[in-house]
């Protein structure tokens, strides 16, 4: 019997095929196809129907004490496999497991022989632990992925090894004979000689870093897996969401990702001359749209702390004696912000600094920052933390790491000397 997984690639395929036919036009040979096509569709639901039947049974039923019973797993779910061989129904569930394993109950075969990892040592707490099953990891980090703000924008790439080297152009100027780190053209007259020239490369060097969460869970709440994994999940989530933002702005690039206000690359926008203290004026955001470079600009976002909304929506631009809204639309309060300037996205984000102070209001190109990752979250479980409030220690591993692909801000080949960069900021305004 085909597992779900194949089924549900098989159903997709009929599907389209149906959808080809239709496409092309009926007669009577595509219609007799047509029919065939319909009526493996419908037994293919069908199995489907029953496998999710048969994990959903799994899911509130108890789960059974496997002793430290090693049963070889399969990859999924199968017609008549036994209940200790299909994947868990429930990130709950394996919760739960995983906290049987750690207080040496019974090691469920679900969770795998993956404790032990390269270099794992048992008097390093740091190490081992049980990779979630990867349609669960998958899940959390997705949570996680699709409600960061800037992590989902950024380049990402998965690596197999600890780290990832990139050869970048090194380029500061757009000056001739420096442009793309010393590429140089002529004009070559006749009997001319040129000149040779070369590219000068850099190279951006990621590390992945490790991101640890954990959290508490009572006994109680072990116990009633249908609330444990919905709980958990978005909790960790959050947190792992939480930590990478931040990082991605304002991290160190010690133990952590290398933040765009960290980076070499990154334009601090001086404030207006005779500035009041904490406010923003619309010659500041031109100054910054001015300042991001030009082939960043189709892809740029704002980066605004919510104190800076009241401020945005009575912007205006002066002509003449009047003005006009910078951020509202012509249908003024009545109706909803644009919530773009320059016609590029703005972001409420509380990884901007409060109204006035440094970085309040930031503009960027995420495409211009690389991510790298490495397998999926980990998990593992303390039964000692807090063993006198009968709860345990989950913790999560994650690894991560990240940097702007600029090695510094460039300055133009013509008009101002001020340089030009993917990611800019506005000063503080004292």
């Amino acid at each position: 019997m085909r597992t779900l997984a194949e089924l549900r690639k098989r159903l997709t395929e009929v599907v389209e095929e149906m959808q080809d036919l239709s496409d092309a036009g009926f007669d009577d040979e595509s219609r007799s196809v047509f029919d065939e096509l319909k009526s493996e569709a419908a037994q293919i639901r069908d199995d489907i129907d029953r496998l999710e039947s048969i994990a959903e049974a799994r899911r509130t039923a108890p789960l059974p004490d496997l002793g430290t019973t090693t049963i070889a797993p399969t990859p999924d779910i199968r017609m008549g496999d036994a209940p200790e061989d299909r994947p868990f129904a429930s990130f709950g569930e394996q919760l739960r497991a995983v906290h049987r394993a750690g207080i040496g109950v019974a090691v469920d075969p679900r969770l795998r022989d993956e404790r032990a990892v390269s270099g794992h040592s048992e008097g390093v707490p740091s190490d081992g632990g049980f990779l979630v099953q990867s349609d669960f990891a998958a899940g959390i980090f997705q949570i996680a992925h699709d409600g960061s703000q800037f992590l989902q924008r950024c380049s990402s790439t998965p690596v197999s090894g600890n780290g990832l080297t990139i050869n970048v152009l090194d380029e500061t100027t757009r000056a001739s004979g420096s442009r793309f780190g010393g590429v140089l053209a002529y004009w070559k007259p006749e009997a001319g000689t040129a000149t040779a020239k070369k590219v000068k490369l850099a190279q951006v060097e990621l590390k992945l870093r490790k991101l640890i969460a954990s959290s508490y869970a009572t006994d109680e709440l072990l116990e009633d897996t249908s609330a444990l994994g919905p709980l958990m999940a978005r909790a960790f989530a959050e947190e792992i969401q939480f930590m990478i933002d931040d990082a991605l702005i304002r991290g160190d690039g010690a133990a952590m990702p290398l933040g765009i206000t960290k980076a070499a690359c990154f334009i601090e926008q001086a404030e207006q001359t005779g500035a009041v203290a904490d406010t923003i004026v619309y010659e500041d955001l031109v100054g910054m749209w001015a300042r991001l470079h030009a082939r960043s600009q189709p892809k740029s976002v704002w980066m605004i702390n919510q104190n800076c909304l009241p401020q945005l929506m009575l912007m205006t631009m002066a002509v003449g004696t009047a003005g006009v809204p910078v951020y509202l639309p012509p249908g003024g309060a009545s109706g909803a912000p644009y919530g773009t300037i320059f016609g590029r996205p703005v972001l409420v984000t509380e990884f901007s600094a409060g109204l006035g102070d440094e970085y309040d209001v930031m503009l960027g190109d995420w495409s211009q920052y690389q991510v790298i990752t490495k397998g999926g979250l980990k998990s593992d479980v303390s039964a000692h933390v807090k063993f006198l409030e009968d709860e345990m220690t989950f913790r999560f591993t994650y690894r991560i790491d990240g940097q702007p692909l600029w090695k510094s801000a460039l300055t133009p080949f013509k008009g101002t000397a001020e340089t030009q960069g993917p990611f800019i900021g506005l000063a503080e305004r004292a």
